[in-house]
């Protein structure tokens, strides 16, 4: 016992500094150490006393000591503890151990001066939570006023690191693993993670050179060629310069995208410089995409562009995309019927896609496209199956208005009618058969209410259906009458 006595007597003014906890703010104390014999070891000490009056201490042959008044002990196979650099070291099976964190390693460097503890060698930090933490290296930098405001863990080496949370009932959420070249601990909610950054989930996959994570705000930052990906039974992926993510109690509520945004689902392909999509339980609900470069969404069927796009997509099925300001939309033609290599095309102010996503139960299927609707300086172009030029080489009807709606098949996807609401104007041109004068009719114009007729001995095809906004004037009765029959081309109003 006299040379335990002794031994707390050279270590206690050198004050080894511990935490409350590992990742906390709380007043900081400072920790008188005792030892007590530890069954079965022998403990060996050695004192060196220096010129400078500071002493050099040696242990071996196990250390078992606790801080005084706290619920905090360290135990090691051997201890020293050098005096004039202010430095103790631990060596072989250290264990740390307080309320909020247990700390394992091979070796453990406390710096007195600076208020920083080196754990080195197979590191196994443990949080209450279920946290863990495990890597070659872990550096604590302790809370201490005039020093620094609050404590920082910094961990090299490409930690291995299992987060776990608790939801607003108190119970933990299922883990989430990160992995990277270096991670940084602030505080109890701040964390960064650089080079090679992996966040793993059982839904979700996260990539990219860096993160940042706010606990307390429940926001979440990638940057330098990030990238997310969904592994539900609808998969996404979502790819830019940087991702933010935005969560509520622990679940996904919002995922930002900037700069060269690149959203991909089974439904859609959307790009933008900037692409906001909106979650619920764990599925895409919304999406929104902007920018100067413009909103793109393409699938192998058709193309949209606009200044900005708003898909409508419950359950992560596309019901319904809103293409504003210079709308923009191509569709392939009835493939069953037309070859041509073209696409038929809509124009507009803004552009509505409605999609039947409730017309079959394959989830793994696309929505088909039911309509779509060109508001404000409209105008289309789409083909129509000829008997004369064959597949190869349809009719072409154009017609422009203040309102188009296109309606499509629902078995070929091609277009069905085309409907023409105001300030219509129209042009149809056929094939010419083999021999014949192959000069186009010429494209039929007028004033308010004027009517295009058809030329006869025209090939079937879908017609335009032309609606007047109201009562034709008197000077123009035949256009009272705008609907063309089938196998002739449509009627043009102005």
């Amino acid at each position: 016992m006299r040379r335990i006595a002794l031994l707390t007597a050279f270590l206690a003014p050198t004050a080894l500094v511990v935490g409350a906890r590992l990742a906390d703010a709380q007043t900081p104390q400072r920790c008188s150490l005792a030892f007590r014999n530890s069954p079965g070891t022998n403990t060996r000490l050695s004192v060196n006393r220096l010129p400078s009056g500071a002493y050099n201490t040696f242990i071996g042959g196990g250390v078992d000591a606790y801080c005084e008044g706290q619920d905090v002990t360290l135990r090691a196979d051997s201890a020293e503890s050098y005096g004039q650099a202010n430095v103790l070291y631990l060596i072989g099976n250290v264990h740390y151990t307080e309320p909020r964190v247990r700390v394992d390693s091979r070796r453990m460097t406390y710096f007195r001066s600076e208020e920083r503890l080196l754990a080195e060698g197979d590191v196994n930090a443990v949080l209450p939570s279920g946290t863990t933490m495990r890597g070659p290296q872990a550096e604590y930098f302790r809370a201490v006023p005039a020093i620094r405001p609050r404590t920082r863990l910094i961990a090299p080496g490409r930690p291995d690191i299992q987060l776990i949370q608790s939801d607003s009932s108190g119970r933990p959420t299922e883990p989430v693993h990160v992995v990277a070249d270096r991670v940084v601990m602030e505080g109890d909610s701040l964390v960064y993670a650089s080079g090679r950054v992996e966040i793993t989930r059982t839904d979700v996959d996260a990539r990219g050179d860096s993160a940042f994570l706010d606990g307390s705000r429940e926001f979440a930052r990638l940057m330098r060629g990030p990238s997310i990906t969904g592994k539900g039974e609808r998969p996404f992926t979502l790819s830019g310069a940087v991702i933010d993510l935005f969560s509520k109690q622990r679940l996904l509520q919002r995922v930002l995208a900037a700069r060269e945004a690149h959203a991909v689902s089974g439904d859609l392909n959307l790009a933008a410089d900037t692409i906001d999509l909106r979650v619920s339980a764990n599925q895409l609900q919304r999406a929104y995409a902007w920018g100067p470069s413009r909103a793109k969404a393409t699938s192998p069927e058709r193309n949209l562009v606009a200044d900005s796009l708003d898909v409508v997509m419950p359950a992560q099925r596309v019901r319904e995309v809103r293409a504003v300001r210079k709308a923009f939309a191509e569709t392939l033609p009835d493939t069953t019927k037309i070859r041509s290599g073209e696409r038929d095309w809509l124009r507009g102010d803004t552009i509505v896609a409605y999609f039947d996503s409730t017309a079959t139960r394959d989830t793994a299927a696309r929505p088909r496209l039911r309509e779509l609707v060109a508001r404000g300086s409209a105008s289309s172009r789409y083909q129509v199956a000829s008997d004369q030029g064959g597949p190869r080489r349809p009719s072409i009807n154009y017609v422009r208005g203040r309102e188009i709606t296109v309606s499509m098949n629902p078995t070929s996807q091609g277009v069905r009618t085309v409907d023409v609401l105001d300030q219509v104007a129209g042009l149809f041109l056929e094939p010419a058969a083999p021999g014949a004068d192959s000069t186009p009719a010429p494209a039929t114009r007028g004033g308010p209410g004027a009517t295009a007729a058809p030329r006869p001995g025209t090939a079937p095809g879908r017609p335009a259906v032309v609606k007047p906004a109201g009562p034709a004037p008197a000077a123009a009765p035949a256009a009272r009458d705008t609907t063309t029959r089938a196998g002739q081309p449509p009627a043009g109003r102005e």
